[in-house]
């Protein structure tokens, strides 16, 4: 089976891949109320949040989202659960049941991993995709981009207008926003930042940084075969997951961490309850 892929835009501060056709429609019922009477030139990091809100809770009524009791749920609240919080924002976890490779955050701090990122990555690996999703948060990538995507729509409309301020955001206007959103990528350096935003928080607080190699590596050995020219198209104003293994790895070796990482074993499985013998596999007959 072939996977498939997309590099998401710049509300999901995409680092995986996944389905070419998952986009979201920003519709009346969706965003209608949310940003109404809000001007062009006075939109706040409120209202970045709010939009960046109010697009993930249609993402999540959209997928099959792991309920609480859900091992892959229970997987990421012990792998990640205590980081909730950090200099100006705080997060929220869900995971999405869905076989693509991906994982994205928006500027609201809604931290959202794909199913089928948990199935190739262990934990400290997967500690280092969600620590870069968060690294674009915290460096308020998410929050710069939506706002100036909102901007540039608004302007456009006000302009007709002639007005000394912009009038009231419409339905319409935030579709396009979304839709330019979406099309939109991370800049070379915001890419950088937000992979050492990854090794210093793996470093910070005791992980193996060589993790984030490791996780480079995987998205690089996936680019290769049917869709690698998909996703150079793609990836074109970003630098590649081979280049960012090798900028992650020259940073271990600069602080004397480095060491060639072997992936470990990796369980989605809800754990055995205390006092629960584990089954044990029936005996083979003799022949």
């Amino acid at each position: 089976m072939k996977k498939k892929f997309i590099v998401l835009g710049v509300l999901f501060a995409a680092f995986g891949f996944t389905k070419i056709n998952a986009q979201i429609n920003f519709g009346e019922k969706a965003l209608g109320a949310v940003q109404k009477g809000v001007s062009g030139f006075t939109f706040s990091n409120a209202d970045a949040a709010a939009l960046s809100k109010a697009a993930v809770d249609k993402m999540d009524a959209e997928h099959q989202v792991a309920a609480a009791t859900d091992p892959y749920t229970l997987r990421l609240n012990r792998v990640f659960g205590k980081y909730t919080a950090g200099d100006g924002y705080t997060l929220n976890y869900k995971v999405y049941k869905v076989k693509e490779v991906n994982a994205f955050a928006t500027a609201d701090g809604s931290v959202r991993v794909y199913s089928g990122l948990m199935d190739i990555m262990d934990d400290n690996e997967l500690l280092a995709v969600i620590g870069h999703e968060i690294g674009h948060v915290a460096n308020q990538d998410s929050r710069d981009a939506i706002k100036a995507a909102y901007r540039k729509e608004a302007l456009l409309e006000g302009a007709a207008s002639q007005s000394a301020t912009i009038a009231s955001v419409t339905d319409s206007q935030l579709g396009k926003i979304g839709s330019a959103i979406i099309d939109s990528k991370f800049s070379r350096k915001q890419e950088a930042e937000a992979d050492l935003f990854s090794y210093e928080f793996l470093k910070k607080n005791g992980y193996n940084v060589n993790a984030e190699e490791s996780a480079f590596r995987i998205l690089a050995k996936m680019s290769e075969g049917n869709e690698a020219s998909f996703i150079d198209q793609m990836m074109s104003s970003h630098p590649d997951s081979k280049q960012r293994a090798e900028d992650a790895k020259k940073r271990a070796e600069k602080d004397g961490l480095y060491k060639p990482y072997v992936q470990q074993k990796i369980v989605n499985t809800a754990p055995a309850k205390k006092g629960t013998p584990a089954k044990k596999a029936p005996a083979k007959k003799k022949k």
